[in-house]
């Protein structure tokens, strides 16, 4: 797949995207994405927020576990699964699977929500926050210290301040 913006070429194989900035070296092997002890992927859509509509939500890390579950409930949203752990999925409706580096590479405020561990989070909660489209949530799960005041800092409302969880909307 190439990028008009950057001129990169990204390498799909078997339906999973490498999107990591170049230079790309081989994947890890990682072990399979395993289910998470919480959340069921009921609380996951209840915290996205998402009940009808078009567009797209990001899974984070060890959060695209529920991705299969998530597009069985959202008809019409894309389900877009970020871990390399995810290349050993097959093929489903609803549901894209890619690597990504540092930086998710979304557009700006293009996405109807994203979800992610804190403790494990691949990129910093601004860059989580950038591609947040308005009125998008950001859920971040376990590990949330200091997950609320960054998402205040990106321009986020904070819902939720919990121990276990951080719900933050785009106003």
């Amino acid at each position: 797949m190439g990028c008009p913006n950057c001129r990169d070429r990204y390498p799909i194989r078997r339906g999973f995207g490498d999107l990591r900035p170049p230079p790309r070296t081989d994947l890890p092997v990682e072990a399979e994405v395993r289910a998470p002890d919480s959340p069921t992927p009921v609380e996951l859509a209840a915290s996205l927020g998402i009940t009808d509509g078009v567009g797209h939500v990001a899974l984070l890390g060890t959060m695209a576990w529920h991705a299969t579950a998530l597009a069985e409930q959202l008809d019409f949203v894309e389900v877009v699964g970020v871990a390399p752990g995810l290349r050993s999925w097959c093929e489903g409706g609803g549901v894209s699977r890619l690597a990504a580096g540092s930086e998710l590479p979304f557009r700006a405020r293009s996405l109807r929500g994203a979800a992610l561990f804190g403790e494990e989070a691949p990129c910093r909660p601004a860059d989580v926050a950038r591609v947040v489209a308005r009125l998008g949530r950001v859920v971040a799960w376990g590990g949330v210290d200091g997950w609320d005041s960054a998402l205040e800092v990106a321009g986020m409302r904070v819902l939720v301040s919990e121990a276990t969880v951080v719900v933050a909307a785009r106003p």
